[in-house]
This record gives C-alpha cells, sequence and structure tokens, in this order.
C-alpha cells in the first residue's frame, strides 16, 4: 500500500542521486553525512559540502514523526493532532560571485484524520541577474510543471513571486522559481501518488538544472568587486531566511536540529548601512530586476 513509508524512502534515494550529481560537478569536495534523531520520532540525515565550486552547501533528508506544537497548530489552521513530515531540502552557497545561489525543498506531511500534503519548490538567488540563466532556470521549471497540470508553473510561479520577498526591503529573493504547499487532491484533482510524482520530479531536475548554471559560470571574471557585492546579497538571503522563512520557524518550532535547520546560512556575509550602488552599474541592474511578476521566459532586459 502506498504511503508515508513510501515516500520516505523516494526521497532519501533523491538525496543520494543529487549529493553524487553534485560532488561529479563539484570537482573536489565531498559530502560529510550526519545522522541525527528527532526527540519524539524518527530522524535524519544532513550532509554539508564545503567544495572547490561550492563554498558551502547543505542536502538534508529528514523524516520525523511527533505531536504538533499548539502554536504550529493554529498557524496551519488545524486541530492539534500526531503528524509525520518527510522531506529533502537543499541550499547551495558558491565560491563565485558570478554563480547564483540555490534552494530546493520537496516535502511531504500529514497529520490525524487522514489529512495530508505537499509542498516544496526550486528559487534562484543570482549575485548578479543574468537574464539567459533565468529564461534557462524558469524553462527547466515550466517543463516539469507542464507534466502534471498546465496550472502549476503559473500559479506557483507567482507563489514564489510572494514568497521570497523581503518586506522590509521591497525587493524579491532573487529571480524567483515556483513555491507550492498545502497541495492535496482538493486543490488539484490529483491524487496522492500523482502529487508525490510531481515532487519527486521537481525534485530529480534541480541537481541537472544547477549543475548547467554552474557551467555556465565558471568563464565569468571576477574581482574584488564582485566578490564584496556577493557578501552583502549573501546577507539579504540570511535577513529572509532568519525573519520570513516558514521552514526555518516550523523547524526550530518542533524542536527540530537546529544544526540542520540553520545549515542553509552562507559560510560568511556582509551589511554595509544604507549600500546603494551607483546608477548603471552591474549591481544595480542586478537590483532593478528583483521585483515581483517579471516574466523571466519572455522579458529582456530593456523590457
Amino acid at each position: 500500500m502506498f504511503g508515508k513509508e513510501q515516500i520516505a524512502e523516494r526521497f532519501r534515494q533523491l538525496q543520494d542521486d543529487i549529493c553524487r550529481q553534485l560532488e561529479a560537478a563539484d570537482g573536489g569536495g565531498a559530502f560529510q553525512e550526519d545522522l541525527w534523531q528527532h526527540h519524539e520520532g524518527g530522524g535524519g540525515r544532513s550532509r554539508v559540502i564545503m567544495g572547490k565550486t561550492i563554498e558551502k552547501g547543505g542536502v538534508n533528508f529528514s523524516a520525523v514523526t511527533g505531536m504538533l506544537p499548539e502554536v504550529v497548530a493554529s498557524n496551519m489552521g488545524i486541530a492539534r493532532a500526531p503528524f509525520f513530515a518527510a522531506g529533502v531540502s537543499i541550499v547551495l552557497h558558491p565560491h563565485s560571485p558570478m554563480a547564483p545561489i540555490i534552494h530546493m525543498n520537496v516535502r511531504y506531511f500529514e497529520t490525524g484524520e487522514n489529512r495530508w500534503w505537499f509542498g516544496g519548490g526550486i528559487d534562484l538567488t543570482p549575485h548578479y541577474v543574468v537574464p539567459e540563466d533565468a529564461r534557462y532556470f524558469h524553462t527547466r521549471l515550466k517543463a516539469v510543471c507542464d507534466q502534471f497540470h498546465p496550472d502549476f508553473y503559473p500559479t506557483f510561479k507567482k507563489h514564489a513571486d510572494d514568497y521570497f520577498f523581503l518586506k522590509h526591503r521591497d525587493e524579491t529573493r532573487g529571480v524567483g522559481g515556483i513555491f507550492f504547499d498545502y497541495q492535496d487532491e482538493s486543490k488539484t484533482g490529483l491524487p496522492r501518488e500523482r502529487l508525490f510524482e510531481f515532487a519527486a520530479a521537481v525534485g530529480e531536475t534541480f541537481a541537472p538544472t544547477y549543475v548547467e548554471l554552474l557551467r555556465r559560470a565558471e568563464g565569468r571574471p571576477w574581482g574584488e568587486r564582485e566578490k564584496k557585492w556577493q557578501m552583502l546579497r549573501r546577507g539579504r538571503y540570511v535577513e529572509f531566511n532568519l525573519v520570513w522563512d516558514r521552514g526555518t520557524k516550523f523547524g526550530l518550532e518542533t524542536g527540530g536540529r537546529t544544526e540542520s535547520i540553520l545549515m542553509s546560512m552562507p559560510p560568511a556575509a556582509h551589511w554595509a548601512y544604507n549600500y546603494r550602488p551607483e546608477a548603471g552599474s552591474p549591481e544595480a541592474e542586478t537590483l532593478a530586476w528583483l521585483r515581483k511578476g517579471v516574466d523571466f521566459l519572455s522579458e529582456t532586459p530593456s523590457s
């Protein structure tokens, strides 16, 4: 019978597959694994790489059980009940400021009374926005979404614009991607098995897509100026994860493993008081892209 055990095992395999592809692309680093147990039940495998191309990256798998804390159940709008949650989460910070930060998460959640749903997504945070790369990234995401439902890409793309948004800065975290949550049969018309196939397909498109983006960035020169900008953009990434990210809050509020939850933090980041790039600079051009509603499938720099 299809259920949570099969979902958890597929997510374990997904973690293994992604780590193999990233190690090959890095060309020097290897993942270090840390096994851990949740205080109520289950546990996970945290894997971190500090390599030649990827300065710091984490690929985490978890499958945990427990009782939903009251505050979490209230935020979800459900009654307090036992829960099961499984998923894979990834954040990669490259050495080169010409290569992008990337995040991916796919997860399954169920509570009592036979309630279940899937969530996840992928979003891209370039230090310097390259429109051709953003177009490639969104083309890949649209292709996987279109295999399952014609409304998935436009709906989940808008969700990503709205979710990965620094309200206190009035800027998107990057060039967006797709974001979905609380997806079940009542919302999509798709059975659990089919939605699981979608979540797995999102996970499987991650590594080949990011490896191609790393390849494109290899020949782009950079120096001290670009590195300083990278540190400032990493600071924005930290701000989002600590202030707005629901996954971070959920993990901490349910007693998750702190080191695994905060593996998304970059190895170094800077903040400069009231920094404003000069008009017409590559940095200013990147900031101009960080807005909601950009159609990266067709929009050009002059749009």
